[in-house]
């Protein structure tokens, strides 16, 4: 993987096109995001695999010419521990095209849900998603393409995706970093997991397995969050939130952590603006906002 961009310090934008783009391509989300003075955009496939090769390509010629980090988020259903080998193969499948295409965009990093329980024990559960991820890493490695594949920390308890299992995986596999969502971690723990000393226990454990490189590689995903005894309910803004993302950017900032950060919010671009404008207050980074056009 010693080809692929590696962050000079932490990017920031919103999951998917700004909620403000007149234009609702792609292309035309990185270049709103550019102007929004922010500096990053996941594209989502959350539904579907939505570009083309071509277009692919115009992505990836504009993002680089803006400095915009590119990520993915491959469509949400994915299960790489299904019981029925046909739902396992058409997960496989998804990561897999999400990678190919990802790359062809420029993305660095492919994110995805990694699997559900089921009822069966975790350990067989992991068993089965690294098998899975094995298969998928070897196509992508067979056919040369390079993009750092992420399992997500997930949000419910019924979902295959805790901290330690996604740094286990990227312990064990090549080509595997976690995506580390923060608001998924406080919602599936109800409600902990929410202050400065606890987010810097998050980010220890991660340089613990991962060294160095885990806090200096990371994909990260930010939102207010609602929860219950069941852990996600659904992502809210911010401020109509509970989530303490304030603390959460000291500690970033403390721990020089580099990456992208994603922000998943309802509101998208605001969230993703208030993350890096609190973040910069706290290192001395100024965001430059281009003047914003008349609609």
């Amino acid at each position: 993987m010693g080809l692929l961009w590696q962050p000079n310090r932490l990017y920031f934008g919103p999951a998917g096109i700004p909620r403000c783009a007149k234009k609702r391509s792609t292309k035309d989300g990185v270049i709103e995001v550019k102007s929004l003075g922010l500096d990053a955009m996941e594209i989502e496939f959350v539904r579907r695999i939505s570009l083309t090769e071509q277009a692919a390509q115009e992505v990836k010629k504009v993002a680089s010419e803006l400095g915009v980090a590119l990520t993915v988020h491959a469509p949400y259903y994915v299960n790489l521990a299904a019981k029925d080998p046909a739902k396992l193969e058409s997960s496989m499948e998804r990561v897999y095209k999400s990678a190919v295409i990802g790359a062809a965009a420029g993305a660095w990093s492919v994110c995805f849900h990694p699997a559900f329980y089921l009822g069966r024990d975790p350990e067989e559960v992991y068993s089965i998603v690294k098998e899975s991820l094995s298969k998928v890493i070897k196509l992508l490695k067979d056919e040369g393409v390079e993009i750092w594949l992420r399992p997500e920390t997930t949000g419910k308890p019924t979902q295959f995706g805790t901290l330690e299992e996604v740094l286990r995986l990227s312990e064990e596999l090549e080509m595997v970093m976690p995506v580390v969502d923060f608001a998924h971690i406080h919602a599936r723990t109800g409600g902990a997991y929410n202050t400065y000393e606890e987010f810097r226990e998050i980010l220890c454990r991660i340089e613990d397995v991962l060294g160095r490189e885990g806090l200096d590689n990371m994909h990260i995903h930010v939102s207010g969050i609602d929860y219950g005894d069941k852990g996600e309910i659904q992502h809210l803004n911010l401020e109509e939130s509970d989530f303490n993302y304030k603390d959460l950017m000291k500690v970033l900032a403390e721990f020089r952590v580099k990456g992208v950060v994603i922000c998943e919010s309802p509101n998208l671009e605001e969230d993703a603006l208030l993350l890096k404008e609190t973040y910069e207050k706290l290192t001395g980074r100024k965001t430059r906002r281009r003047r914003r056009r008349k609609r």
